[in-house]
């Protein structure tokens, strides 16, 4: 009963500091209230041509992609809320002997893999529409071993955080959350720090951007905004994308701000500094730092709701364990993890629009050139065939960013509120 009220009384202050965190932290209004007045209007500055394409692209491919996404999901809840994930994790674990260590690593394999090839087919439909549309340019082969990078780092952080479960509960019984909530939280964080030089060089790789006044003048734009950068780095994005982007990932020692190699090859350089500059704001506002603890806070509180989970007799019979220790409940915590991602993702889609709309006044603000920030949100937007007027519930469930159209607009807003002329329409 002490564990079962404990457990309470931490799911409830974890949640409602989460809920606070996010509350306070979230830039809800990156212009002020009198500064937002102009309306986003798709047809000012798209073509009616460049609407149609992007259109008839989404059309293809939200089919296979949403598919994609609810199959994985549907495989989660009934491998996870029936026998049959207990059974496969045994059946796997058999020729080895059975032990826990076995169930818990063939298991978890076997159980991500079923998964992963159920969803396969549905995502080589979006491959070939991304490729029919130039967005991909990666070779079937060169695709085959994305997926298979993807998968293989994917299953490394599941084997720890499953491993970890099933020894903490196996050691300290109904008080294993305890241990759990701050074991992942610092997973997070390290996973967060290592993900630059660890991660991202699997699938890309990356040189400093070369010596000249474009490199010059990103560095010296840094240093004046209070963010001193060493370097800039460039990925070789275009071996599997046509799609411009930049991005900074990293805290502390493994902060970077990296470019794709499109954007330098299609973009100008007045364009690039301001795609520079919004990732600048990233790191001036430590949007990495921010959502790295906002997620440690999120796995403690998801940690809580795995060991409701375990606690709740009905649902292991469900899955056809003996108890929160048999290692077959692998399949249950997929199945409520896969659950739990799935309702957290409009909120942090939420979060990341207004994280990326203030990233995007910060850009207006340290170059002070709307007219080229709209046309690089141009850009970006046709080659990247971004969706332009995305229905409210694709766009509440699914954005991380704002629409084109949108950050357009906050362009003519800031040049309003600055006394500068708006940017003009780029279709007149």
């Amino acid at each position: 009963m002490a564990a079962r009220t404990a457990l309470l009384v931490t799911s409830a202050v974890l949640l409602a500091a989460l809920v606070v965190v996010l509350a306070v932290t979230t830039p809800w209004r990156p212009l002020p209230a009198e500064g937002r007045a102009a309306s986003a209007d798709v047809t000012r500055d798209f073509t009616a041509d460049e609407v149609a394409r992007e259109e008839a692209y989404h059309s293809a491919v939200r089919p296979p992609a949403y598919a994609s996404l609810l199959v994985g999901l549907g495989v989660a809840l009934l491998l996870g809320l029936s026998p049959l994930g207990s059974r496969l994790v045994a059946a796997a674990a058999a020729p080895f002997g059975g032990g826990w260590g076995w169930r818990v690593l063939l298991g978890a394999i076997a159980l991500t893999a079923v998964g992963r090839l159920a969803a396969l087919p549905l995502d080589a439909w979006t491959e070939s529409v991304r490729r029919r549309y130039g967005l991909s340019t990666r070779t079937w082969l060169g695709w085959l071993a994305d997926v298979g990078k993807s998968y293989g780092v994917g299953l490394v952080l599941t084997l720890i955080v499953l491993f970890g479960i099933v020894l903490l509960v196996r050691w300290a019984g109904p008080w294993w959350w305890t241990w759990g909530a701050a074991a992942g939280a610092l997973l997070v964080v390290v996973v967060s720090f290592a993900y630059p030089v660890v991660v991202e060089p699997v699938f890309n790789r990356f040189t400093s951007l070369p010596s000249g006044e474009l490199r010059t003048s990103l560095l010296q734009m840094a240093e004046s905004d209070g963010v001193p950068a060493r370097d800039v780095l460039v990925a070789d994005a275009s071996r599997r994308t046509s799609a411009v982007n930049a991005y900074v990932s990293g805290f502390g020692a493994t902060r970077r701000i990296v470019v794709y190699d499109t954007l330098l090859d299609r973009a100008s350089p007045d364009e690039v500094r301001l795609v520079v500059a919004h990732e600048l704001g990233h790191a001036r506002n430590r949007d990495v730092l921010w959502g790295t603890l906002m997620g440690a806070l999120g796995v403690a509180v998801a940690v809580c709701a795995l060991a409701w989970a375990l606690r709740w007799g009905a649902l292991l019979r469900r899955a056809g364990v003996d108890g929160p220790g048999d290692p077959r409940v692998i399949a249950l915590l997929l199945a409520v993890v896969a659950v739990l991602v799935a309702v957290s993702g409009p909120v942090q889609a939420l979060v990341s629009r207004r994280i990326e709309a203030r990233a995007d006044v910060h850009a207006l603000d340290l170059t002070r050139d709307p007219a080229a920030f709209a046309q690089m949100q141009r850009r970006l937007a046709v080659s990247n065939l971004s969706d332009l007027d995305p229905s409210p519930v694709v766009f509440g469930l699914f954005s991380t960013h704002p629409t084109a159209p949108q950050r357009i607009r906050l362009a003519r807003d800031w040049a309003r509120l600055h006394g500068l002329p708006e940017p003009p329409s780029m279709t007149r």
